[in-house]
């Protein structure tokens, strides 16, 4: 494990698209830039490198990934990302790099220490096992039904597509959100605040989006984000 060092706290960034369209114009890489920019200032962080990948958050071979991995190393730098998953959708990745003594933060979850980013990662990565799942299995009963999947292929079938999957993949992004955002709000309970509307001013603070992406939270948001993920 890497010692502390008494000094400036550097950051790296590291930002990730998955398809060509969105690393060509840019859908998705300028929220994420604006997000980890504020966060770095917040923290009072000097942001010292940037890095992108247009790629698939399993493949750990990404050059923009490698070399914000050298980088953190040589500097001794913070790996910053807007959400833990455009760094990796690996648990086994993440904890190793914890492991090895890199300091990893999210901007989505500024409360979250490396212990809370351990736990994110392995249910994180559950719950795209299980959305793999339930989506597989919503498919095989729609093609069951006689049901037409897929995309335009310049016909229109008498039997419109089936959106038992569409619908199930919507669900389980919206459970994965709540699970995620829960944690968040067990570190506010950790630090001593425990009442909605509490967990709900600390999370408008300190820049939390909710589910539907708003900057404000209420009691009410926060007591249907817990609902949803003790289901």
């Amino acid at each position: 494990m890497r010692k502390a060092v008494a000094g400036p706290r550097y950051a790296v960034a590291l930002y990730r698209v998955s398809t060509a369209e969105q690393g060509h114009s840019g859908l998705g890489l300028e929220a994420q830039q604006a997000s980890v920019r504020a966060f770095v200032a917040a923290q009072g962080w000097t942001l010292v490198a940037e890095y992108s990948d247009v790629a698939s958050g399993k493949d750990d071979r990404r050059p923009g990934f490698q070399a914000a991995l050298a980088r953190c190393r040589q500097l001794g730098a913070t790996l910053v990302a807007a959400r833990l998953d455009r760094i990796t959708r690996r648990a086994h990745t993440l904890s190793g790099l914890l492991e090895e003594g890199l300091s990893i933060r999210a901007a989505d979850m500024p409360g979250a220490d490396d212990l809370m980013m351990r736990v994110y990662a392995a249910m994180a990565q559950k719950e795209r096992e299980l959305i793999s799942e339930r989506t597989r299995a919503a498919l095989a009963a729609a093609r069951a039904r006689g049901a037409v999947l897929g995309g335009d292929r310049g016909h229109r079938p008498v039997v419109p597509p089936c959106a038992a999957a569409a619908a199930q993949a919507r669900r389980s992004a919206a459970e994965q959100a709540a699970h995620r955002l829960a944690l968040e709000m067990e570190v506010l309970r950790a630090e001593g605040i425990t009442t909605h509307k509490g967990i709900a001013r600390a999370l408008s603070r300190r820049g939390v989006s909710t589910p539907r992406g708003s900057a404000t939270w209420t009691h009410a948001t926060v007591a249907r984000v817990l609902a949803r993920a003790s289901c």
